[in-house]
């Protein structure tokens, strides 16, 4: 059976999340104090996201004289921090006057009136100009208003040791061109390099979005030719059941874990993986093959606390092929956060200078050079200092051209809830495929009101 969180766990994050709201205040208490909510690592040791923001408090303060900035860090995995931020959304006294939204989950919001449109804003700066369409509709609801400004995107792929790979026998310029090639690296990993985990394909309820994105969803949008979206159809406007495409995935999973390819699934199923995989397993050569993001290397460059300035001759990148290795022969996904105002902020106008302040062009180059982000200004993109500043950013924004975004539509949060609990399912053992895929038919059945196509 999928892990449910226990009521004493329930209770904790209730009750972490009331002591959170109550020390916030709410944003409308003060006219001149600008409360700016934003998602902290969990890992102590990184400060990319609370630096950078100190820095532009500082720029803020000073060119507003009179005004001031208080940051409201969020210390929590990603479905943690999804929670939290509801919660003190839903009233004025606990909002705050910025808010970081994971663009997966800006419609929800947008459905629910937790956030303000910000076009009329918009429609003044003419640095809205610069953005790239893509990351300009992430944060478009379906009514066609823009509910956030997005600070880059990102774009996901393997990671491998190329010492891992010396020992057993694997080339260091490895490109898989299939699914089997990815799954044989990872047998011939398992067989000459044991203690070595061969592979890392995040799954499961407790990582959240993390494993229906950088995991099933990296392998679904590899089934087909990417000329159709295979987990929503747009000309019907419904979401698609599991079909083969689908099965396909959660047996790529099942197989992973089935044959002990992938950590222990304790590990697997532990909120904090991610946090294990650049912290420890890929810096201390634990790991042969990591699925995951282009953000990597930000908690390894100078300051975060875990340095390691030789990752760019240690480790190889290769893209995520296609299942069969079909046509374009390459896939990512892309996502991303935003900063929006929430509907029940004190100071919204003093929260879009902020985003202001933030989204200059030299704020933005320094924003996506420190956390390993892929740039959605077009003036940055093309700016040498942001291509050259860090090994592995050609890499990852060359597969913009093979990317898929997810259909982050009001119901997408349960449809996402319900792909973990499959893929929980099949990582446990405690589903086959077939039972996998008939109880997310059902899940999406009711996250959708039964508003669903078979293909």
């Amino acid at each position: 059976m999928p892990v449910r969180p226990t009521a004493a766990l329930l209770l904790a994050t209730a009750l972490a999340a009331t002591a959170l709201t109550a020390c916030s205040g709410g944003s409308g208490s003060d006219p001149d104090t600008l409360k700016v909510s934003f998602k902290q690592s969990t890992d102590n040791s990184v400060k990319v996201m609370d630096d950078y923001l100190d820095g532009v408090r500082k720029q803020f303060e000073k060119a507003n004289p009179g005004k001031k900035v208080e940051l409201v860090p969020i210390k929590a995995p990603d479905s943690e921090y999804y929670t939290k931020v509801q919660q003190m959304l839903r009233s004025p006294k606990t909002a705050p006057d910025l808010v970081y939204e994971d663009t997966f989950l800006i419609n929800s919001d947008i459905t629910s009136g937790y956030l303000k449109p910000l076009d009329d804003y918009l429609a003044k700066w003419p640095d809205w100009d610069r953005f790239i369409g893509t990351a300009k509709a992430a944060a478009r609801g379906e009514d066609g208003k823009t509910y956030g400004v997005p600070d880059g995107t990102d774009t996901r792929g393997l990671w491998f040791s190329k010492d891992v790979f010396a020992k057993a026998g694997l080339p260091a310029d490895w490109q898989p061109r299939t699914w089997d090639d990815l799954l044989a690296a990872a047998r011939t990993i398992k067989e000459k390099v044991p203690g070595v985990i061969p592979l890392n394909v995040y799954t499961g309820k407790p990582v959240g979005e993390g494993a229906t994105m950088q995991g099933f969803q990296m392998l679904l949008y590899g089934t087909n030719d990417g000329s159709t979206d295979p987990l929503y159809d747009k000309a019907s406007k419904k979401w698609i059941t599991a079909g083969k495409g689908f099965r396909d995935a959660l047996s790529f999973v099942e197989t992973v874990y089935g044959e002990k390819l992938g950590p222990e699934v304790s590990d697997a199923l532990d909120p904090n993986v991610g946090t294990a995989v650049r912290g420890e397993w890929l810096p201390e050569g634990k790991l042969g093959i990591a699925l995951d993001g282009s953000w990597l290397p930000q908690d390894w460059l100078p300051g975060s606390g875990h340095e390691w300035p030789e990752w760019s001759k240690e480790l190889g990148l290769a893209a995520m092929p296609t299942q069969a290795g079909q046509a374009p022969g390459k896939v990512s996904m892309s996502g991303g956060w935003t900063w929006s105002i929430p509907a029940r902020a004190g100071n919204p106008d003093l929260a879009f200078e902020f985003i202001k302040t933030m989204q200059t062009k030299a704020n933005a180059q320094k924003w996506y050079v420190a956390n390993s982000g892929i740039a959605v200004r077009e003036d940055v993109a093309a700016d040498p200092g942001y291509v050259d500043a860090q090994p592995g950013i050609e890499f990852f924004t060359d597969l913009v051209a093979h990317t898929h975004y997810r259909p982050a539509y009001p119901a997408y949060p349960k449809v996402s809830t319900a792909i973990q609990e499959a893929m929980e399912g099949v990582t446990t053992g405690d589903r086959s495929v077939a039972e996998a895929a008939r109880d997310y038919d059902s899940a999406l059945r009711e996250a959708t009101d039964d508003q669903v196509v078979e293909k």
